[in-house]
């Protein structure tokens, strides 16, 4: 195919120029650039867009401005890029329609061919992004139904369920996470939001909270 069409939204000129540059070193035609969610918008329908890379903080919102593309231009491929990883934001971004979530300090090469994977149809993440992703569909897929002693029933994931009942079993945060292939900051992640899901001050309450419930 042709050299994908791509469009630059973001609020600081800075930024859009050091992208530009990156870009078009590497051969690319960067034919737009916007400085808010309407002028992206505006922008990604007048030039044919292929690719569209947002900022993740555009003033107007960019996850709005994803859902709008998307519906407006439905050829163009949108990809957030974002100054720190957060879990709501790419989900979020993805729910709304885009194809991928980068973050800025990715390299120029890298970038390049992460707006060229988007045109041919690739989802342009990290392999710390797409776990996550994939850890999302499977809480989805697969979330366990906790009846608790007072008959109250709270949902957890598979991964939060098998932390906790890894944690019983004795295993600390590194042997758990070496057992479900993570790392012990997501283990530990997994074990505070079952925490707080259940209701319970600590872990060893939440321990003692589902006793008699992991197998429900």
């Amino acid at each position: 195919m042709d050299q994908p069409r791509v469009l630059l939204a973001d609020g600081q000129p800075v930024t859009r120029l050091g992208l530009r540059i990156a870009l078009e070193h590497d051969g690319l035609a960067v034919v737009a650039e916007a400085v808010d969610a309407r002028g992206a918008t505006v922008a990604a329908q007048h030039h044919a867009i292929d690719v569209c890379l947002l900022d993740a903080g555009l003033p107007g919102g960019a996850i709005s401005t994803v859902a709008e593309i998307s519906a407006r231009c439905p050829r163009a491929r949108i990809v957030l890029l974002a100054a720190r990883h957060s879990d709501d934001e790419l989900l979020a971004a993805l729910r709304a329609g885009a194809v991928g979530y980068l973050l800025k300090d990715i390299a120029p090469a890298p970038l390049a061919r992460a707006v060229r994977g988007a045109a041919r149809g690739e989802a342009p993440l990290s392999r710390t992004l797409v776990a996550r992703v994939v850890e999302e569909l499977q809480t989805r897929g697969g979330a366990r139904r906790v009846r608790l002693s007072d008959g109250a029933v709270v949902t957890l994931s598979p991964r939060e369920s098998a932390s906790l009942e890894l944690l019983r079993r004795g295993l600390s945060t590194k042997q758990i996470a070496q057992q479900l292939g993570v790392s012990p900051v997501t283990v530990r992640r997994h074990l505070s939001t079952s925490v707080r899901r259940l209701g319970a001050s600590d872990r060893d309450a939440a321990l003692r909270l589902t006793s008699h419930a992991m197998a429900t």
